[in-house]
């Protein structure tokens, strides 16, 4: 019994809570990650610089027109609120932009700035009836009041619904105590209910007040609600932004671009034809060293070693397909066509291997492990494209190319060499617009690959 209760009580609650959702949109995460919070606090900090700097313009473009428009009062009053109004707010705007400038504004401060903004135009407004020296409900009939519109959109520039509904709720409460005190002062103004009464006389009509209340509040729900579902949507869509391009780290720069750029899904068999070249390397000795080595000693070795190779493939067009372990898998001319890619493969195998000299130098002085790297290339024509399941894609490249290059590798250590090609890759480089430089190149025939079935005529790299 008691269950059936609870599972109609669920049943009633569900269409509220889609209902709230309808409304209000999905719900964000129930923990927003950090750096998304820093960059909605950036992105915060810049639309209060811009906010303050909208107001700026506008003080300075009401001056002007106050200073050369025809004044609507005459010469003569003794007072005159708009210039000292201006320069006030003029003063406090330029402190608000100092602070936000320096990333100095407290939540605090927003919120006396909300209630600096609607003061102003309040206090202005009522001054008017100093100014024309004429009965307070003169200023009911102000048209400045629908500057408050301006002043609570300002506020959405900043994404915080919060600010919006102060500004909103400022704007009513100080409409509401403007014309209390017109109905109210100088022994009370007399009430109407009849609008041409009103607008032709300082008779004053509550409901057309009560309009002007209702209007603020309702331009304000509305705005707010728009905020939030649109904060809700910034925040999602910074959130998979960051994921995005923290996901493009573990892609080629090409690959990357290739996945943003697909106007369809992504489907597992799609793939180009590609004449390109493969080049795969390896730490000799590694899996022995790893158990030698404390975890973070490994990982260390390791990070520097993949850095000095990934910016030798970089420098020569290549690009990482994988990391395995202590092996790479790169290419050339596979994920973007290349008319040089075999010549590009090799010069980069030219790089790497100095690079890898050097580092193993300097580490040796160091008292440091300094493990060999073994490298090999090959070239024809791969598969370039998605592969695996709809829950679980990768871009990779296949092909016969692939295979010869990763069983070339392992035959660097039987020929005793750093670097190994085949010799039709070499003179397809050759007409590429290959020519060795500091690397000294031996021609090997007739070489029996384990795992291949025909003698290979082979380049190595000595």
């Amino acid at each position: 019994m008691a269950s059936d209760i609870a599972v109609a009580q669920t049943e009633r609650i569900r269409p509220l809570e889609r209902f709230v959702r309808f409304v209000m949109g999905p719900p964000t995460p129930p923990r927003t990650p950090e750096r998304v919070q820093h960059a909605l606090a950036q992105e915060q900090d810049a639309s209060e610089i811009l906010v303050s700097l909208i107001q700026l313009a506008a003080i300075a473009l009401f001056g002007l027109v106050y200073t050369i428009a025809p004044k609507a009062f005459p010469p003569d009053v003794p007072f005159e609120p708009v210039p000292w109004t201006l320069g006030a707010y003029a003063g406090f705007t330029l402190l608000r932009l100092w602070l936000a400038w320096r990333r100095l504004l407290r939540g605090w401060f927003l919120a006396l700035s909300v209630i600096v903004d609607i003061t102003v135009l309040m206090v202005t407004i009522w001054s008017f009836h100093l100014q024309y020296q004429e009965p307070a409900p003169i200023y009911l009939k102000a048209t400045t009041l629908m500057y408050v519109f301006i002043l609570i959109a300002l506020r959405t520039l900043r994404f915080e619904p919060s600010l919006v509904v102060l500004a909103g709720a400022a704007g009513a409460v100080g409409w509401l105590v403007i014309v209390a005190y017109a109905v109210l002062a100088d022994g009370g103004a007399r009430i109407t209910h009849d609008f041409a009464t009103y607008a032709t006389s300082y008779e004053v009509l509550l409901g057309a007040e009560v309009d002007k209340v209702l209007s603020i509040l309702i331009v304000t729900f509305i705005l707010a609600l728009a905020l939030l579902r649109g904060r809700k949507l910034l925040i999602r869509a910074t959130t998979e932004q960051l994921a995005a391009s923290e996901l493009a780290r573990f892609f080629a720069p090409e690959v990357a671009g290739r996945i943003r750029a697909m106007e369809a899904s992504i489907e597992p068999g799609q793939a180009d034809a590609r004449d390109a070249a493969i080049l795969m390397i390896d730490l000799r000795g590694f899996t022995p060293l790893s158990h030698r080595l404390e975890p973070q000693a490994v990982m260390e070795l390791l990070s520097a070693y993949q850095s000095l190779m990934v910016a030798a493939i970089d420098r020569h067009g290549g690009s990482v397909d994988k990391f395995m372990g202590d092996g790479i898998l790169a290419s050339f001319g596979a994920t973007r066509p290349s008319p040089s890619y075999a010549a590009d493969g090799l010069q980069a195998i030219e790089a790497l291997i100095g690079a890898a000299r050097r580092w193993a130098l300097e580490r040796a002085a160091a008292g440091l492990p300094a493990p060999a790297v073994g490298a090999a290339l090959a070239t024809g024509q791969v598969m370039f494209g998605a592969i695996g399941d709809r829950s679980r894609l990768e871009y990779t490249v296949i092909g016969d190319p692939v295979n010869l290059a990763a069983k070339l590798e392992k035959h660097t250590k039987v020929e005793g060499v750093a670097a190994l090609c085949t010799a039709d890759s070499y003179r397809l480089a050759l007409r590429q617009g290959y020519a060795p430089k500091a690397a000294r190149l031996e021609q090997r025939h007739g070489r029996v690959v384990a795992g291949v079935d025909l003698p290979v005529d082979l380049v190595a790299f000595v």
